[in-house]
């Protein structure tokens, strides 16, 4: 699906135009090979830069071929409630377009088309710069919403359950996806902080400087989180190890304690002749017997914490 935006300081809204026009944002979404060769024609662009935007697995990375920047960057979305991914996104900036492609739907710009960030798709840099923040925008919502999950589980660490720990290893991998996506794109924003592969003025550097503090702290987060579910992993296995051992050495002593009568018992029971085998107080001695020396093993096991 291709989309050409456009919109000067003169228009209140942004129009969608059938051809091509100087100053246009040009749309990418689940492309055909079709309209990738279109896109080339009408915009001199690189055909295997495009096409490299469509590999899930392209990592954040930026080129210059002639006067032309490719930034491929990720974003995050979320199919469903309970799932959350980074797909690629290649941000073009010629000198006279702008051209975003994906393999995605790329919800932020469902934000500038309806009216929720003014901007100018003839002001190219700054367009690319607030496309930019709205994709790292993506990685904090979803970050924030991870850290309440931990946060929330947490308290609650001897009732954690098998759904927890599931879920704990659905978050690992996702953070890992967001780290794979974040410090790459430091290095990309270290680079346009140079001023080599865009011109800047003054405003954009100051937004730049923002996203690269931004995009630091969002992998401060991710780092932090990471580093917590292995602590509440660690702990909780800790304490099922814990709970184990205590519940062992109970069944260890009770079964001790059942062993000394199970014994006499035994013993009493041959059908042999026996010591006071003829006495009538035979079996309250015995059960006096055994029950001192069970209690003298229960006090033996509360004294050392056996028990």
């Amino acid at each position: 699906m291709i989309k050409i935006y456009y919109k000067s300081i003169k228009e209140k809204e942004a129009q969608l135009l059938d051809e091509f026009k100087i100053g246009s944002w040009v749309h990418l979404e689940n492309p055909t090979p079709e309209e990738l060769e279109k896109t080339v024609e009408m915009l001199s662009v690189e055909h295997d830069l495009l096409k490299d935007a469509l590999d899930i697995y392209e990592v954040p990375r930026m080129e210059t071929e002639k006067d032309t920047t490719y930034i491929f960057t990720r974003f995050c979305f979320s199919p469903d409630a309970d799932q959350i991914h980074t797909a690629p996104i290649l941000l073009v900036i010629g000198e006279y377009f702008f051209l975003t492609v994906t393999d995605q739907r790329f919800p932020p710009l469902e934000k500038f088309l309806s009216g929720g960030i003014p901007f100018y798709t003839t002001q190219k840099t700054k367009l690319f710069l607030q496309v930019f923040y709205q994709i790292n925008l993506t990685f904090n919502v979803f970050l924030h919403t991870i850290s309440r999950t931990i946060r929330r589980i947490s308290i609650k660490l001897e009732q954690i359950n098998n759904k927890d720990i599931m879920q704990f290893v659905s978050f690992e991998t996702v953070l890992n996806d967001f780290l794979s996506a974040l410090v790459p794109t430091n290095t990309i924003l270290e680079n346009l902080l140079s001023g080599k592969f865009l011109r800047l003025y003054e405003a954009d550097k100051d937004l730049i400087e923002d996203l690269f503090l931004n995009n630091g702290q969002l992998i401060k987060i991710s780092e932090s989180n990471l580093k917590t579910i292995v602590n509440i992993r660690e702990s909780y296995s800790t304490l099922l190890t814990n709970n184990l051992n205590r519940v062992i050495k109970f069944l260890t002593a009770v079964t001790v304690l059942l062993t000394v009568p199970t014994m006499v018992a035994s013993v009493y029971g041959m059908n042999v002749q026996l010591p006071y085998a003829d006495s009538p107080f035979a079996f309250l001695f015995i059960t006096i017997g055994v029950l001192t020396v069970s209690l003298a093993l229960i006090f033996l096991f509360i004294r050392n914490r056996w028990l």
